[in-house]
Formats: structure tokens, sequence, C-alpha cells
């Protein structure tokens, strides 16, 4: 089964948008950067060219590389117009709707429509096949960590504090869920990169509480 990880790019109070979807400076260091990432890039969807600092090239392009599926929810898709058929990594997008893909729109494109997180999890496995699953944070992330189909959990920390947005986990209705130390901790520009194995079992629950 294709490993699977949570994954935006976080404010320090944990905010993935300003109310209003706005991303303000998060998204900065993906532009600021002098290496380019190896991917095809379509800057007229992706507000310009992938470049980042030296301290993240390896890391991100890594994550892109092996990503080959990835899952979203429907106010993303309908916020960026699913990136005209061409995201920033995968081959595949898995979008979690009630309403089908638009009349039309890119047919060329490998986007799949489905009407549960559990099933956007299952297909996006499947179409990733020896390759990983990316699972955007927010509401359908959250609810996919709480569903038990999250391998790891992987931040993006921006130095900006937003005080109100759109939260990384979005409702997550799991919790105390405790993670494992990062497996992964590097320091960048402008961004510190952080990744959590998720752990599975009774070891995954706070022993500071127990479920009612």
């Amino acid at each position: 089964m294709a490993l699977t990880y949570l994954h935006a790019v976080a404010s320090l109070d944990g905010f993935i948008a300003a109310d209003d979807d706005d991303v303000g400076p998060l998204h900065d260091w993906y532009f600021d950067g002098d290496h380019p990432l190896e991917v095809e890039d379509h800057p007229e969807v992706h507000s310009g060219p992938f470049r980042v600092s030296a301290a993240s090239v390896d890391y991100v392009s890594g994550m892109w590389s092996r990503q080959r599926a990835l899952v979203i929810g429907r106010r993303l898709f309908d916020l960026s117009n699913g990136w005209e058929g061409h995201p920033p990594a995968s081959e595949h997008v898995v979008v979690v709707s009630h309403r089908a893909k638009p009349d039309g729109w890119h047919p060329e494109a490998s986007y799949h429509f489905v009407d549960s997180v559990e099933r956007a999890v299952a297909l996006a496995q499947e179409l990733a096949g020896d390759g990983e699953v990316g699972v955007t944070a927010g509401d359908i992330g959250g609810q996919a960590l709480a569903l038990g189909l999250i391998d790891y959990v992987a931040m993006d920390l921006v130095p900006a504090v937003f005080g109100s947005g759109k939260r990384y986990f979005g409702s997550f209705t799991g919790g105390p869920l405790v993670l494992d130390d990062p497996d992964i901790v590097i320091p960048g520009e402008r961004v510190l990169h952080l990744r959590y194995p998720v752990r599975r079992g009774p070891a995954a629950q706070s022993t500071d509480q127990e479920e009612s």
C-alpha cells in the first residue's frame, strides 16, 4: 500500500490560509530561492516558477518526485480551478466532492471525483502504485487522519502568525492523538520542514486522557 502523508504549509499558529483563503506569505519560500525544482513548471498556473533555497531543494524535490497521487477537497479544486490540470506534483488527483467534474474540464487530466475521504484515499493509493500519496491538510486531511488513513504528518512551518483562518487539521475530531518524534527536521530559509510518523494502535492515544 502506498505511503500516505498529510501535508501543507502552515503558519506558526497552525493555519494554512486566512479566513478568506488568502495564503499571505506562506508560499513565498517556494518562489524566492535560487534552486529550481525539477518539475514541469506552469508558472501561469502556480504564480511563477518554483525556486527554493539550497536547504529545501532536496527535501521538496524528493517529496514531489515520489508523490504520484494527491487527494484534495472540492473547495481547493474550485479555488485553483484544479491548477488547470497541472498540479504542483502528482500524476493523478482525486477530489473529494459530491459534485461531478465540471463538464468539459480538461479531459486530458487524470482527475477523479469521489464522494468520500475513504474512497478518495483508497483510489489514490491504487493510482499511486509504488509511489506515494499526498493528502492536503484542512478538513479533508483532518478527516483522513481521524480515520487512520495517514502514515505521516508533514508540515512546512513559516515564521508567520495568522491569529485565525483555516486550520491545518481542519475540524479534526480524532484527538487527542500523539505522534512520534519527527523523523525529518530541515531548517530552510523562511521555512522549517517537519515530518512526524503517525502512531498506530493504543500508543496513539494520549496517556493524559481516556476516551469516554
